[in-house]
């Protein structure tokens, strides 16, 4: 693994995690076999014995009933039973970010959530481009490890497409590789 295609699998995840897929995100997941690779086997199947149209109208009601309709990707949604969005610094991960120079723009985007899994991820894509070690191994320690692994095993069961089905399992490996590449310092290829 290497910081490249860290940067690459973080963006790509960022973007499977923002939003319901588009026609343009489901070409080019159809056209990137060695993406569909790495997701996994009935994932390549899946995509490649299907029409893009079938495709996104699968994919889109699959995202909306996990990540919109029964619970959202959010960290403070997930570990506090209150379902309520700290803003400003009294959220964590916003104090995270703080420290580390990242601004998120609530109003750019249609996530209402600073601690939603997609910037979440963008977060982790920032600090590989910036080379900043320590704070991703403690970004993952203090924010995803805790809620993402049990969120996304959990999510796995509703998952209708074998797309999300593969990507649950996927985030999961995902990070806990980054988690042991990062720990044995090995940030260099």
């Amino acid at each position: 693994m290497n910081n490249e295609y860290r940067l690459y699998i973080y963006a790509f995840l960022s973007r499977v995690m923002s939003n319901i897929p588009d026609r343009r995100f489901i070409t080019d997941l159809k056209n990137n076999e060695s993406l569909l690779e790495i997701i996994g086997e009935e994932t390549y199947a899946w995509v490649k014995e299907n029409d893009e149209e079938t495709l996104y109208e699968a994919m889109n009601v699959d995202y909306s009933s996990m990540f919109i309709l029964n619970t959202q990707p959010v960290e403070s949604f997930v570990l506090d039973a209150k379902n309520e969005t700290l803003v400003g610094l009294q959220n964590p991960v916003m104090a995270f970010y703080f420290t580390h120079g990242f601004e998120v723009n609530m109003d750019q985007t249609d996530i209402m959530a600073p601690d939603h899994l997609g910037i979440e991820f963008a977060f982790m894509q920032m600090l590989i481009y910036r080379n900043e070690h320590q704070p991703q191994i403690d970004f993952l320690d203090q924010h995803l490890f805790p809620w993402v692994v049990p969120y996304m095993m959990g999510m796995k069961s509703m998952a209708e497409t074998p797309f999300y089905r593969d990507m649950c399992d996927f985030i999961v490996e995902f990070l806990s590789s980054d988690y042991e590449f990062l720990r044995g310092d090995n940030i260099h290829g």
